[in-house]
């Protein structure tokens, strides 16, 4: 056992040892001070080692902080419910986002990487390889949420040991899942790959969400004596499904359908035939489809008219829900007047919180990753594609289509907001109105121009079409956080709308200045 233990941190441990140099290889200006033998260099594979270990630390208790932060405390400070009801609504919230976390990540039926090298490529025992990750996992739930747990629910105003209980509750649901999952396998045979959700899932999670979030909004919460019971009979069945987690007889044959299924992720090759082969479907082969401009517009025009379904289908889907959406709020406004007042404040003073909306119907990195793999993937290796003139040109150009798509969702969010506001009571000031149209529509063309920017300014994908930038997800990231905060913010509507378009203006500019002086070096094909 310990012995397994070992090799697998150290397995886990190189991994990671590598891929932290790695990411520091692809940091600007630091790559070109580190020499292309950093893996060979001892003293950086200490210092990466270091980096590992801290990052070990770090995650028992920074992934559960913002959680609890994020996804507990930031939401339940929006609803502006009464102080007394502040444990309800903790509770509320964490008990549907912890079923929903113990379904889409079980630990045991993630296919990583070190578990394909550990279980298939090296031949480690799997029951034990698994057990003793799998456990030193929910080891590591219990620290993090115990603390976490202590603070947020104290804070909430729940007793110590409800606060206790936590821990204990997150941990039961995901070994109740698991223990799920095993048992299924031995019925059916098939393994399911925690990444790879069902339709049925994930409108199922996505209903829970809506649950989550939603019904606090209007006034409807779990009561806490159920939550109390849920949490404890959780508990209990985790206790019993620990059982089943470790008589299960099949780890071997388990993983080793699961983990060789997903081979195609280890095997850059592959994974591209099946990226190329799912793209090609996708595409129109309609030979009528023809143009009349010339030049890099008759590229761009085929582009988009053969790619009608990647491009335009998740447009079309989110403009319908956010009509349904509208539809509804127009219809609770007229017979229940009563939440008009609220909506209407809301409308005055929350328009940041739109951002971050905006952010997550954005399709700037489909656009681009099209655009990747089915365009850009070849003709980056001819020299004329390059150039500074034709890069700028095909940049505004590809900046307008992807604006257009981006605009569909953001007109009718727009007009609708502006329809809302009129209806919840309306405002003196008439610019109000066209603020937060036009907000909303200088939010969607900066996400539009911010997304093909950085894909032009890092180029993230190799020839496998693998992202292979560090940068480029390190901007991900404090793109969706800086989103993300900005649910926070409280400001009137005329201030932030204005604001916003200046932003966007300069944004554009910028943008275009950047493309055209630094894309002919940068817009290029990954090693």
């Amino acid at each position: 056992m310990f012995k397994t233990l070992r090799l697998s941190f150290s397995l886990k441990n190189t991994y990671r040892v590598n891929s932290i140099l790695y990411a520091i290889k692809q940091i600007p200006l630091i790559k070109r001070i580190i020499p292309s033998m950093v893996y060979q260099i001892r003293g950086f594979k200490i210092f990466a080692n270091i980096l590992s270990a801290i990052w070990e630390l770090i995650s028992v208790f920074l992934g559960k902080l913002l959680y609890f932060l994020l996804m507990i405390a930031a939401a339940a400070s929006l609803y502006q419910l009464p102080t007394e009801s502040s444990p309800q609504v903790f509770l509320h919230l964490l008990i549907i986002l912890t079923f929903m976390g113990a379904r889409a990540n079980t630990y045991m039926f993630n296919p990583t990487k070190d578990k394909y090298y550990a279980m298939i490529l090296l031949g480690m025992d799997a029951k034990n390889y698994t057990l003793i990750n799998y456990f030193y996992a929910i080891f590591k739930i219990l620290v993090g949420f115990t603390l976490c747990g202590l603070i947020f629910g104290r804070l909430a105003g729940l007793p110590i040991w409800q606060c206790i209980l936590i821990p204990l509750f997150v941990a039961g649901a995901k070994i109740t899942v698991a223990a799920y999952e095993l048992w299924k396998y031995e019925k059916t045979g098939i393994a399911n790959n925690e990444n790879k959700l069902g339709g049925f899932m994930w409108i199922l999670l996505a209903v829970l969400l809506v649950a989550t979030y939603g019904l606090p909004a209007i006034g409807i919460l779990i009561p806490t004596n159920v939550s109390i019971m849920v949490m404890i009979v959780t508990v209990i069945l985790g206790l019993l499904s620990v059982g089943k987690i470790l008589t299960f007889c099949y780890y071997k044959p388990m993983y080793k359908e699961l983990l060789v299924r997903a081979t195609m992720q280890m095997d850059p090759s592959a994974q591209t035939k099946i990226q190329q082969e799912q793209s090609f479907k996708t595409i129109s082969t309609d030979r009528s489809i023809s143009s009349n401009k010339k030049g890099f517009e008759y590229l761009n025009e085929l582009f988009i008219k053969r790619h009608q379904k990647i491009l335009w289908k998740s447009a079309k889907k989110i403009t319908c829900a956010v009509l349904v959406i509208i539809a509804v709020v127009l219809i609770l406004l007229m017979f229940a007047p009563e939440v008009r007042n609220k909506v209407n404040g809301l409308l005055m003073t929350y328009l940041p919180y739109f951002a971050f909306i905006m952010y997550l119907i954005n399709r700037g990195t489909g656009f681009t990753r099209a655009l990747f793999v089915n365009c850009d993937h070849s003709l980056l290796t001819y020299s004329f594609y390059k150039k500074p003139k034709q890069i700028l040109q095909l940049f505004q150009i590809r900046l307008g289509e992807i604006i257009k798509i981006n605009l569909l969702p953001a007109v009718v969010i727009g007009f609708g907001l502006a329809l809302l506001l009129y209806v919840s009571g309306g405002t003196d000031n008439l610019l109000n109105y066209a603020v937060l149209f036009a907000s909303i529509i200088c939010m969607s063309i900066f996400f539009s121009v911010h997304y093909l920017t950085i894909y032009y300014l890092l180029q993230p994908y190799n020839a496998e079409t693998q992202i292979k930038s560090g940068t480029y997800q390190l901007i991900m990231w404090i793109t969706y956080m800086v989103c993300y905060m900005m649910i926070q913010v409280k400001m009137p509507t005329l201030v932030f709308g204005v604001m916003t378009i200046v932003f966007c203006v300069l944004y554009c500019i910028i943008a275009s200045i950047l493309v055209f002086k630094l894309a002919p070096r940068t817009f290029r094909i990954r090693p």
